[in-house]
């Protein structure tokens, strides 16, 4: 078992070990490697084109990850006093959320976007008061964010409502006994104890917005993501830029992680 499970690391970690070294490749041919020099990254930082994809990927990924976290949070901790068949439904729904391909997604959000934006933009040309043009509903940065939002909501509650079933019910009880509100019992011991799984989950909903290709092709539009950018460049062949550019999003999502998962851990004691 031990052989069979190095031989799967090394199929998946492998190839991305070849991007990482032939990033720092002194040649513009991808394959093969004729001297160590990272001129690939000034020149991937210096690109106008790949610096603008990479402002919308991070503005993106930032208010998807804040929202989802968020609304995430909300709904985990009202979730959590619910009990019976209802509870059992909310579950389910969670979890086939997480489980649904991510072309499914974008294609239904495609799909309901346009149909939303078919009903609602001759309704805003009707009451504009303006002489003029009534601003357009259209694909972009708020359907990126609200594609990537709803999707990355079912992990944020699932991340949160594992820190809530572990959680001491006596604070929660002994701050009821000493009159405080359940406002003021959420603000002082609830949400304290559940920051890092907020946080844990607003790092790893920043990570996936960021990384995402397939849902931010369908409902993008005319914006441009980074993994959008490198998907289009890779299509007339891969460059050391392309490589460098796909070794810094790799070091920055493994450092987010890491972050992630150390705030995930158990702490001793408690």
């Amino acid at each position: 078992m031990r052989l069979y499970a190095a031989f799967v690391y090394l199929f998946l970690y492998i190839p991305i070990a070849v991007i990482a070294i032939f990033s720092f490749n002194a040649g513009r041919n991808a394959s093969d490697f004729v001297g160590f020099s990272v001129k690939w990254y000034g020149k991937a930082l210096d690109n106008p084109f790949i610096m603008d994809a990479l402002k919308t990927s991070l503005t993106v990924a930032l208010l998807s990850a804040l929202f989802a976290s968020v609304f995430g949070a909300m709904a985990a901790v009202a979730l959590q006093g619910i009990r019976g068949p209802v509870r059992t439904a909310f579950d389910a729904l969670i979890n086939v959320a997480v489980m649904i391909p991510g072309i499914v997604i974008g294609i239904a959000t495609l799909i309901g976007l346009v149909t939303i934006f078919e009903q609602l933009n001759p309704l805003i040309d009707a009451i504009w008061p303006f002489a003029s043009d009534a601003p357009r509903l259209q694909m972009g940065k708020a359907s990126l964010v609200a594609a990537h939002t709803m999707f990355l909501m079912a992990l944020c509650i699932i991340i949160v409502r594992a820190r809530l079933a572990g959680m001491d019910r006596s604070l929660t009880e002994a701050s009821s006994d000493l009159y405080a509100t359940p406002f003021g019992t959420f603000v002082q011991v609830t949400l304290p104890l559940i920051f890092p799984a907020i946080l844990a989950g607003f790092l790893l909903s920043f990570t996936f917005s960021f990384d995402d290709f397939i849902i931010a092709f369908f409902v993008a539009g005319s914006e441009t993501t980074l993994p959008i950018y490198v998907f289009s460049s890779i299509r007339r062949g891969v460059t050391p830029e392309i490589n460098a550019i796909g070794t810094m999003v790799l070091g920055a999502s493994l450092f987010i992680l890491l972050i992630a998962q150390t705030l995930l851990r158990p702490r001793k004691g408690k």
